[in-house]
């Protein structure tokens, strides 16, 4: 069973889409589930690990670059700016910078930098900074052309690590997970100028909901002062001939028509411990579409669409896979995914995508203030070349083959300039793996050599 890939609909997406078959223009790659049809690349690592190319140090930050053709972008903080920066790919060396105020400092002393990850498209970078700042800039030179502050207009109340959702471009629409209040959690933006298209989500999708898997399931009793954005990044499908855009907000997972932002179906899924976030984004396969999260045993659900696209129910629901922010990749019908919510809770997991069974697992715990451990912690991966390549988050790189009956470690290098916290996860781009710490940006050659 194999991941859908997303059908190329309305001008917006195309041009998303348009550039070179090694790009990688958004978070998660170009088919937005972290996978790339990139080929020819090295099957183990040389004893020195892998050639790098170059290295540079950066502003603060969780957010992934973004490649398109020779630019490479990266949203990072520098002091009390927020800096959009566009890179030569092959060199690191700056073609252009841009700068907006920041005051962001985050309540639990994690980093102030932005947590999103830019989108490129043919001619523009857009941005989604950790105050709600949404920005659209000209791809060539950096030159502002609109921005909306998001927080200050819809009155967003403030979350727990800032805003952590990347914004997706679906047809003529740019829809972000705003999290405004009463009925704003998601907001679709004209991405030619920045007008607000329509708004949903919110008091009206949720107020009287059973709370599915909490004791005694209560309704909800919409709160102004709740949250609504969670750290997940929309995802489009087509499904049963619909296209829909599935948004995990902090509430749960809703299916929106993207043409008017209308609610299809909805299923609340969030954990009943107030301190608790909803961070990984959706997968799914032909109708069905499973969710994880970490904080105190909500596990994984794998949720069936009905045939009218207007309701889903589960398939199977377990703790095999309680996923914290990375996203699984799915291949053949297994998921391959780093469970834990913390480092010495850290698991690396294969899971039977059509059941929930555990096939296999690697424990990898180790605790923080081990400062280059030999595990991968909560690790983040991609698929190329039918290989997992796989970040640690103490810096540890490895290369993975995905198998059904055990996980096959092809090679492994600790970066050395690479230490906790490492969870960014890898992208590839024209044979090039760019890796990145709260500091550090490196760029390494991942082509098999002759």
């Amino acid at each position: 069973m194999q991941p859908i890939r997303l059908v190329v609909c309305g001008l917006g997406l195309a041009a998303l889409l348009a550039g070179r078959a090694g790009d990688w223009p958004r978070f998660l790659g170009p088919t937005g589930d972290g996978t790339s049809s990139e080929r020819g690349l090295l099957a183990s690592f040389p004893s020195e690990g892998p050639p790098r190319l170059w290295a540079r140090a950066i502003g603060a930050g969780y957010s992934a670059p973004s490649v398109r053709g020779d630019l490479l972008v990266l949203h990072h903080r520098e002091g009390d700016e927020e800096i959009v920066e566009a890179m030569d790919a092959g060199t690191g060396t700056t073609r252009w910078r841009h700068a907006d105020p920041s005051r962001f400092s985050d309540p639990y002393g994690y980093n102030n930098g932005p947590r999103s990850t830019p989108l490129l498209t043919a001619d523009r970078c857009y941005t989604f900074g950790a105050e709600g700042r949404l920005l659209c800039l000209e791809l060539a030179a950096g030159r502002r052309l609109w921005s909306r502050d998001t927080g200050r207009e819809w009155q967003v109340p403030e979350a727990f690590f800032g805003v952590g959702s990347t914004p997706l471009l679906e047809g003529d629409k740019l829809i972000v997970m705003v999290g405004g209040m009463p009925d704003a959690g998601v907001v679709a933006f004209d991405p030619a100028d920045g007008r607000t298209l329509w708004e949903s989500v919110g008091r009206s999708t949720w107020e009287g909901t059973p709370k599915t898997g909490w004791r005694g399931e209560p309704a909800v009793d919409w709160a102004e002062e709740d949250k609504q954005a969670s750290y997940t990044t929309p995802v489009a499908a087509t499904i049963h001939g619909r296209r829909q855009v599935l948004c995990v907000t902090r509430q749960g997972l809703v299916s929106l028509d993207p043409d008017h932002g209308t609610v299809n179906f909805k299923y609340w899924f969030r954990s009943d411990v107030p301190q608790s976030v909803n961070a990984m984004t959706p997968v799914v396969s032909g109708d069905l579409i499973l969710i994880s999260a970490a904080y105190y045993r909500i596990g994984s659900v794998l949720l069936r669409v009905a045939p009218d696209g207007r309701s889903v129910s589960p398939v199977w629901r377990s703790t095999a896979l309680e996923v914290h922010w990375s996203t699984p990749i799915l291949r053949d019908g297994l998921l391959y995914a780093f469970s834990g919510r913390n480092e010495p809770d850290a698991r690396f997991r294969c899971v039977e995508f059509a059941t929930g069974r555990l096939a296999w697992e690697r424990d990898e715990r180790w605790r923080r203030n081990t400062r280059q451990p030999d595990v991968y912690g909560r690790g983040s991966m991609i698929l190329a070349d039918d290989r997992l390549i796989v970040l640690g988050e103490g810096g540890l790189l490895g290369l993975f083959r995905p198998e059904a009956e055990a996980a096959v470690e092809l090679a492994r290098h600790q970066l050395p300039d690479l230490h906790y916290p490492c969870w960014t996860a890898p992208v590839l781009a024209e044979k090039r793996l760019y890796l990145r710490s709260e500091a550090r940006l490196i760029c390494l050659d991942l082509a098999a050599k002759e």
